[in-house]
């Protein structure tokens, strides 16, 4: 008993220690600008001790409320299945609401509008939090202040391009270092603390309010400024999946919080007995010995941070393709052991491109902070949203303990969106424009979708009535099984009619194969594989996948042959495959330039056969033109 108790702390202390690592990377390179950003030149906030303590206590209760409270207390409680994100709340949100109902509707918009504010959040991330840890060599060095960018722009370059080597060989660092981080944080704000303890007064929520009441617009634009402290909050509940619950909790209540805390604190306390510092307090918390050392360890936390949003938004990629809003794409899989470790190429590329931009456009840290925060905090205020919808069913809450929980958090975020939406003309329209462009196509892929399968079971047969009709005219059979793989079972595939038509023959043995991905992470093969036979040697194949399964046709074939004893010999079997050409019309169903959209993402989606891993020499495609 003893051993199994050492044993499972000590793979709790893992866990968290991985937890550190990949999940507060985001939220715990933040004190690198936040503070700073708060008193910009151009906010016109004086360095006094009560702006300073005003700034300090906003901080602090909005990491208490937002962070502690909302998704450490309450978001880790709301999983589906173990996992957490954006994708796989609104997949438990759904399970409430009837096909096409209103609810349902508003649920996968507001979901949508999350997932692609992410992409916009996972853009600016690596680009403000390398640019800014690049930054403090200006402060060792004023002689380097012209070397800042080409050195942001290497290492961003360096960063994405090893992601197709996976993240096992690097990752086992981010925990060690992530831990030496934050401890760097805590050591070098409690310093300064213990220097100037008066700072701690600033955890009285009335200095936060004080600045309200004495100049209410200048306090609601800097609640922008205030909300960089809260940006990766939602990577706590997006990696649920990785590490579990408990793990994020203890690594946030032991060692990220009070690290930031303590750092925040320091900056405070040295900006007010210095204010000259004010132009970069956290480098300038550091004795000029340490200035170095600390530079290389902010670098290499940034680059973790990085690590961390690149992975997340690979991740939102493969769910979003299996929950059907996004075109396959190709997935290379970069750990054996571990199927969460994925490298996608065009998503890589794409940000690659996007990140550079930014750090090339906006040049320091100080301009993107500007850029930094509205994306994030549009998704925070969904997550809050569908939160708010579950409780009621997840937690077996009433309507009126959800509404008095849910109404203050939103109230809290809506406040930080309104300051957030005040910088849209200083550089918050890129992440919108990007964001807006994601949801474009999100919803155009799952609008098309639908019009496709209409126009498909407009045009079909019925299984059964085929089915029926071969013993009445029987065609030539040939040798051997032919797999048609089939979006709905209760049609013949296009793929099968074409064959008939042209070939003149059907196998002896013919498997209509339908897959559909369930809103949970992963189904178990034996409960997600059901064969059923039909008359004239034909068979009803139908599988489900989680959103987080790799789809494999070869395994899949196994796991059949084991739980229904029908077996598959790949060198006698073929894969008939229909590949649609999208053609625009103006058919009603979308505007025409959204159809167009539409038909160069189906073009450029991955084959069918590589996404299901079929060998390539057991494939037959038959191509039809579909007009939507």
């Amino acid at each position: 008993m003893h051993n199994q108790k050492s044993e499972s702390k000590g793979s709790m202390a893992a866990l968290s220690l991985g937890a550190l690592g990949v999940v507060y990377g985001d939220i715990g390179t933040s004190p690198l600008y936040a503070f700073k950003e708060a008193f910009n030149p151009g906010h016109s906030l004086g360095l006094n001790p009560a702006n300073v303590y005003g700034v300090l206590s906003l901080i602090f209760w909005g990491l208490t409320i937002v962070v502690t409270a909302k998704y450490v207390g309450l978001a880790l409680r709301a999983d589906n299945d173990g996992e957490g994100g954006i994708l796989a709340l609104m997949a438990l949100v759904l399970r409430r609401y009837a096909r096409d109902s209103r609810g349902r509707i508003l649920a996968v918009v507001l979901g949508l509008v999350g997932a692609a504010m992410f992409y916009g959040d996972s853009i600016i991330t690596p680009a403000i939090s390398v640019l800014s840890a690049i930054e403090g060599t200006a402060v060792a060095t004023p002689l380097l202040q012209d070397a800042v960018i080409p050195i942001t722009v290497a290492i961003l370059i360096g960063l994405f391009v090893v992601q197709k080597r996976g993240t096992a060989l690097v990752g086992a660092y981010f925990g060690p270092v992530m831990m030496l981080w934050f401890a760097a944080l805590g050591l070098l704000g409690l310093v300064h603390i213990v220097q100037n303890p008066h700072v701690l007064l600033a955890l009285n929520p009335w200095w936060g309010i004080d600045m309200f009441v004495r100049e209410p617009g200048l306090a609601l634009f800097l609640l922008g400024a205030v909300f960089l402290s809260l940006t990766g909050g939602e990577a706590l509940y997006a990696d649920m999946g990785h590490f579990g619950r408990a793990p994020i909790r203890r690594a946030w209540l032991s060692v990220a919080m009070p690290g930031l805390l303590l750092n925040y604190f320091g900056q405070g306390a040295l900006v007010l007995s210095d204010p000259a510092t004010g132009k970069n307090p956290f480098f300038y918390l550091a004795p000029s010995w340490a200035l170095w050392p600390l530079v290389v360890l902010a670098t290499m936390a940034t680059v973790i941070a990085s690590q961390a949003v690149i992975s997340g938004a690979y991740s939102m990629t493969t769910q979003a393709m299996k929950l059907g809003y996004l075109p396959r794409i190709r997935v290379m899989y970069t750990n054996a052991r571990n199927q969460g470790q994925i490298y996608v190429p065009f998503i890589n590329w794409t940000m690659l491109l996007f990140v550079l931009a930014l750090v090339l456009a906006f040049r320091s840290s100080e301009n993107l902070a500007a850029a930094y925060g509205i994306a994030v905090n549009i998704t925070m205020v969904t997550t809050t949203i569908f939160l708010w919808m579950v409780a009621p069913q997840r937690w077996s809450w009433s309507t009126r303990r959800a509404n008095l929980v849910f109404t203050p958090l939103a109230l809290v975020e809506i406040l930080f969106l309104v300051s957030n939406s005040l910088k849209v003309d200083h550089g918050g329209w890129f992440p919108l424009v990007f964001g807006a462009a994601a949801y474009t196509m999100l919803s155009t892929w799952k609008r098309g979708r639908s019009l496709l399968k209409r126009q498909l079971q407009e045009h079909a047969l019925n299984l059964k009535d085929f089915v029926h009709s071969l013993s009445t005219y029987p065609p030539t059979r040939v040798e051997g099984t032919a797999i048609y793989l089939t979006p709905n079972a209760d049609t013949v595939p296009h793929a099968l009619l074409h064959n008939l038509k042209h070939n003149k023959v059907l196998h002896e043995r013919v498997v209509f194969l339908s897959a559909q991905t369930a809103d949970v992470p992963y189904v178990p093969s034996d409960q997600g594989i059901e064969l059923r036979p039909m008359e004239e040697g034909i068979y009803l194949l139908h599988v489900r996948f989680g959103f987080k399964d790799e789809p494999d046709i070869q395994r899949l074939l196994k796991d059949c042959e084991r739980l229904s004893g029908l077996e598959f010999h790949l060198m006698e079997t073929s894969f008939f495959l229909a590949r649609q050409t999208i053609v625009p019309s103006k058919i009603p169903g979308m505007a025409l330039w959204r159809e167009v959209l539409f038909s160069w993402m189906s073009r450029n989606a991955q084959e069918a056969s590589d996404y299901f891993r079929i060998p390539p020499n057991r494939v037959v495609e038959l191509g039809t033109q579909i007009e939507i």
